[in-house]
């Protein structure tokens, strides 16, 4: 996503302002930051557990971690990278404790190798965004890997860049490149298989 030089600099301006508010623990700017992001962060911790009342747990936690360690934030990144970053080290640490696959664990024996697909056009997500709505895109994302998916929902509907995304995941760029390219060659079956079995339901019907 291109910025202007008048956008960034506004950017900067209030990364800068919040960077302060955060040192000085100020509850209104707080409030503000949770009213603006907390839809955006709630759907990643969604995405990424997949399960409401653990996504809704570590939506608390992360805003308590912004509250207590809001001095770590210096304003350089935007503040929803560093958000994030936040909610997805709460998510590994929570998989850890349950022994459960955790997204760093997984992405530990990742195939590294070169893989590309064709993106000319809109992406199989942005096509199934245009037709179907927000449940059903879930529903296909939800069927995905952990860390493709959370590639696809950083990329799609964060609209976070591929450096935005590296520094969120703490994965090289051309670990974020490998897994947004499989991660949309993994959602065209899954697509395929959705709109089949709805064609075959509205048959029936």
């Amino acid at each position: 996503m291109q910025l202007t030089a008048a956008a960034v600099a506004q950017t900067e301006r209030e990364n800068a302002v919040i960077a302060r508010g955060l040192k000085r623990q100020d509850p209104e700017l707080l409030d503000r930051l949770i009213e603006l992001y907390q839809h955006r962060l709630l759907r990643y911790l969604l995405f990424l557990t997949g399960k409401r009342e653990v996504a809704e747990d570590l939506f608390q936690e992360t805003w308590m971690r912004v509250l207590l360690r809001g001095a770590q934030y210096n304003g350089k990144a935007r503040f929803d990278t560093w958000l994030f970053t936040i909610a997805r080290n709460l998510v590994i640490d929570l998989s850890r404790k349950r022994t459960m696959a955790s997204l760093d664990e997984m992405s530990s024996n990742e195939d590294e190798r070169p893989f590309e697909i064709a993106m000319d056009g809109p992406s199989p997500l942005e096509q199934m965004q245009s037709r179907e709505n927000c449940a059903e895109v879930a529903e296909v994302l939800l069927k995905l890997e952990p860390n493709y998916r959370e590639v696809l929902v950083l990329r799609f509907h964060e609209e976070m860049s591929l450096e935005e995304i590296a520094t969120v995941t703490q994965a090289p760029l051309s670990t974020v490149k490998s897994r947004l390219y499989r991660g949309l060659a993994a959602l065209k079956p899954e697509i395929h298989q959705l709109r089949a079995g709805k064609r075959v339901a509205e048959v029936r019907a």
